[in-house]
């Protein structure tokens, strides 16, 4: 009896120092609202209805962030008079900031918030004349003011138990009374190296809260410069390196991400729900059995190389921090949709995955059909079936599995002129998939058609998100077919594919009229971040 009571205290003690050594995995969700826009009425906004998705934490984001509601009068009371607008502005954020991180109090959920750096009042730069030098933390005035405004935002917001930090962008579109500035964001010597010091030693050592500090847009794609980054900061219990699964933005086809699995420091892994490359969840797009268990153009990558984020868990587990969801939003304007359950399947199967990575994907997947959807039987291998080819299709339509296209030339709700690649082999291959990925789009369709959905309204979604995505996959080979043609001087088949490519958009446009409850549409005259307006070409090539 004295050796089992031995056995279990060593057991319990061995247990003790393993849950030390890999504490409960951070899942964590965020909104990504359209930056100067109206907020998104989600579901998802509701710390209630992420936790019993499996979420542990909600990261706000970046434009209901303490940093733009601290009044900074611990540095001067004059930077924000009382009286004035902007202090009455910062104010009412702070009211609607600390609302909100009640609510997820009240859930039980942790409270983080997105910022950029470096970021401060417009009175503050204008009064302290750093209007040059604000950018760079090396600047003894600049790490000064960082420090203080770390201090406001952890004294004025309790609730709150982390930062995560973005250097890649600044976003001023909804803070009208502050500016935001970094220099040199790709350098780790000159930026990241110094800023990250800081930001340690304020948030993960003298306060024992969590830093999260994003590599996007900074040291997200260059080993070498992680790799600097890794070496000169000590690792913490409280820092922790978000990365993006795919290198660059959340494009289909690019590589995945080297520095996943690098270096000494924990890494959380941040995916995209409703894609703002791939219709924002408009239309079936399954992207979390390629994140879970590997994208069928990462198969090429050499085998040394982490291609999935099943391989970083097995291969290093312990720089395993955990999953960061968009579940709504990324880029601007739309398609907005009515109904979240692209989003939500995306959004629940990385969630619950995320708790346990022992899982296979396909059961926290048929977990979904069935405790989610109700679906039942046969209806579940229907369900799959369907989700898996809308990943095929989604690549074949938008690039190649091969990246024979620049993937910038369609997104939000919008459309370029498509570039297509001048190598004939490379040619024949991409309008080959082009061909397989409107034939899938079909068979997405009769899936969706086929499956009791348990309701009217259900069936009227699915059936028409699918023929939303099969119209628009039209849209897109009539384009990329017309562009070879053009290209190859071929005057006939340019007028031939303007034809189908009209009848895909009276197609299209009829969707609104068929089904209730689609997302909005893409619109022929949109251009803002895109070169060359598809619409406009086309419009060209009519003359001809």
């Amino acid at each position: 009896m004295k050796k089992l009571v031995i056995i279990l205290i060593f057991l319990n003690v061995v247990g003790i120092r393993a849950n030390a050594q890999n504490p409960e995995p951070l899942v964590l969700d965020m909104v990504h609202h359209n930056p100067g826009e109206a907020p998104y009425n989600s579901a998802y906004n509701n710390p209630e209805v992420i936790k019993e998705m499996g979420y542990n934490g909600k990261v706000y984001f970046l434009f209901e962030s303490p940093a733009l509601a601290i009044n900074w009068e611990s540095v001067d009371k004059d930077i924000l008079p009382k009286g004035t607008k902007d202090r009455a502005w910062v104010d009412a954020k702070a009211a609607q900031i600390k609302k909100m991180h009640q609510a997820c109090k009240a859930s039980n959920i942790a409270i983080y918030a997105m910022s950029d750096l470096v970021l401060f009042p417009k009175r503050l730069i204008e009064k302290y004349g750093i209007e040059d030098t604000f950018g760079d933390p090396n600047n003894p005035l600049t790490e000064k003011l960082i420090r203080a405004q770390i201090n406001e935002m952890f004294d004025q917001f309790p609730d709150l138990d982390g930062l995560v930090v973005r250097i890649g962008e600044t976003y001023l579109h909804d803070a009208p009374y502050h500016l935001g500035a970094i220099e040199n964001k790709k350098s780790p010597e000159k930026t990241i190296i110094p800023l990250i010091k800081i930001l340690k030693e304020e948030i993960s050592e003298k306060r024992n809260k969590l830093l999260i500090f994003r590599t996007w847009g900074s040291f997200d794609t260059d080993l070498e410069s992680y790799m600097k980054v890794s070496d000169a900061i000590e690792p913490h219990k409280n820092l922790i390196i978000s990365v993006k699964h795919c290198e660059g933005d959340f494009h289909r086809a690019n590589p995945f991400s080297k520095v996943i699995g690098q270096g000494r420091h924990k890494q959380i892994i941040e995916v995209q729900s409703a894609r703002e490359y791939e219709g924002k969840g408009a239309y079936p797009n399954y992207i979390a059995n390629g994140v879970i268990e590997g994208f069928e153009e990462h198969a090429r990558m050499p085998k040394d190389q982490i291609k999935s984020i099943r391989e970083f868990v097995e291969r290093k587990p312990e720089l395993y921090a955990g999953i960061w969801t968009w579940s709504r939003g990324g880029g601007w304007n739309g398609p907005y949709i009515k109904n979240e359950m692209w989003c939500d399947l995306n959004s629940w199967v990385m969630a619950q995955w995320a708790k346990d990575v022992s899982q296979t994907e396909e059961a926290v997947f048929n977990r979904y059909a069935t405790e989610r959807l109700k679906l039942k039987d046969n209806d579940v291998a229907k369900f799959r079936k369907l989700c898996l080819l809308s990943a095929e299709a989604v690549v074949r339509g938008r690039n190649s599995t091969y990246r024979d296209m620049n993937p910038w030339w369609t997104r939000d709700q919008g459309i370029a002129w498509p570039a297509v690649p001048k190598e004939e082999v490379r040619q024949k291959r991409n309008l080959a998939q082009k061909d397989e990925a409107v034939a899938k789009w079909k068979q997405i369709v009769e899936l969706a058609k086929a499956i009791d959905w348990n309701g009217q309204e259900a069936k009227d979604h699915a059936v028409g998100s699918a023929e939303y995505g099969l119209r628009l996959y039209e849209i897109y080979r009539a384009l990329v077919y017309m562009s070879y043609a053009h290209k190859k001087g071929d005057d006939a088949a340019v007028q031939k594919w303007i034809k189908k490519y009209d009848k895909a958009w009276e197609s299209y446009k009829n969707l609104p009229n068929e089904y209730s409850s689609i997302a909005t549409l893409y619109t022929q005259d949109f251009d803002r971040h895109i070169a060359n307006n598809a619409d406009k070409k086309v419009n060209q090539l009519r003359k001809q």
